[in-house]
């Protein structure tokens, strides 16, 4: 693995899922290797749509990436071939269009009472374009980094890829078993995209991973609504818990993205689902940094679920005089390699 001792990180996060780390919070810091040469970045292709799909690019910039980086704590180089948030929303029938640096989807339902039943389908262009992606990147990864899964959103996050939020808003209250009949049928997809994604990540041997960063030997995945901001804990117990504690059924592993202040109202009644392990708190742009929600995080602690947030090097050490080591994740980004090795030291019992 690159610059990175692999066989111990994973035993540290092995710990982390178990909540067993009791010497510090497993830290996943990344800093620029000293004296590195960051001269001869990778050209990006023309066409944008090629800086997404041109993996012969993606790879040469991510390789090197990962060669002029340090990685400290539990950070290890991983990589998910990623098309955007939207991608099993396009596996489900929409489309995608492609920025420089995001996507977006194309809302492709007008009326949910006519749209077909929604199911795999082998030959849709998004899945064969996704599965292809995986297998490139298997293919160059071999032992030097782990390879993620793609950013899949079922739930009522793929019900707004298909129909838009304002008007899946409105659907709530028009038509919500509609909403239950679909967010069912998505999840079959959902199955079927991860175990087969899963099961070709898998023959390298390394684990799994995805776009927050976190690594498991078992199956484990990301779960969560974004669309959950938009609504009151009574439209949550009843359009999205139902789906959540399907996707904690079907993992081995699970950890909940909760995005923003404004989703904050459904903190109580997330930490009631009793086989999901952790939960990740993503503070927002323009909000404070981390350690201004020791509350936050010691109602998910206390809970009996693992913590996983971003930010800045220095607020870990104020966080740890609140907060125990035991299934805590902090990640961050650090100028120079003595910055992480001093922050390791500092949150060390």
């Amino acid at each position: 693995m690159i610059h990175c001792d692999f066989k111990r990180v994973t035993e540290k996060w092995k710990e982390y899922w178990a909540r067993e780390n009791h010497d510090r919070p497993l830290v996943c810091a990344i800093a620029p290797k000293d004296n590195a040469d960051w001269s001869g970045r990778p050209t990006a292709p023309e066409k944008v749509i090629d800086r997404w799909f041109d993996m012969e690019y993606v790879i040469r910039s991510n390789r090197y990436n990962f060669e002029r980086s340090a990685f400290y704590g539990e950070a290890f180089p991983t990589f998910y071939c990623n098309l955007g948030p939207d991608i099993l929303g396009a596996i489900c029938g929409c489309e995608i269009e492609f920025g420089e640096d995001t996507s977006w989807a194309v809302h492709n339902v007008t009326d949910w009472e006519t749209l077909p039943d929604i199911c795999f389908d082998e030959n849709n262009k998004w899945w064969k374009k996704i599965e292809e992606m995986t297998k490139i990147v298997c293919a160059d990864a071999k032992d030097d980094y782990v390879v993620g899964i793609t950013d899949l959103h079922p739930g009522t996050d793929a019900l707004v890829s298909l129909r838009g939020p304002e008007e899946l808003c409105f659907d709530t209250i028009e038509r919500p078993e509609l909403l239950k009949k679909f967010d069912k049928q998505i999840f079959e997809v959902h199955k079927i995209v991860y175990e087969r994604l899963y099961a070709e990540i898998s023959k390298l041997g390394n684990g799994s991973s995805y776009w927050m960063g976190q690594w498991s030997d078992k199956r484990h995945y990301v779960v969560g609504s974004d669309f959950s901001c938009m609504l009151s804990p009574q439209a949550y117990e009843e359009l999205v818990a139902p789906g959540i504690e399907r996707e904690i059924g079907f993992f081995d592993q699970s950890i909940y993205h909760l995005d923003g202040p404004q989703a904050l109202r459904h903190l109580d009644r997330i930490l009631k689902f009793d086989k999901l392990n952790a939960v990740q708190w993503v503070y927002g742009a323009g909000q404070p940094s981390p350690k201004h929600w020791i509350e936050v995080l010691k109602k998910i602690q206390d809970a009996g679920k693992c913590i996983d947030i971003s930010g800045p090097a220095e607020d870990l050490i104020e966080i740890m005089k609140y907060i125990q080591p035991e299934g805590m994740l902090y990640h961050c980004w650090c100028n120079n390699e003595e910055e992480a090795k001093a922050l390791l030291k500092a949150v060390t019992r």
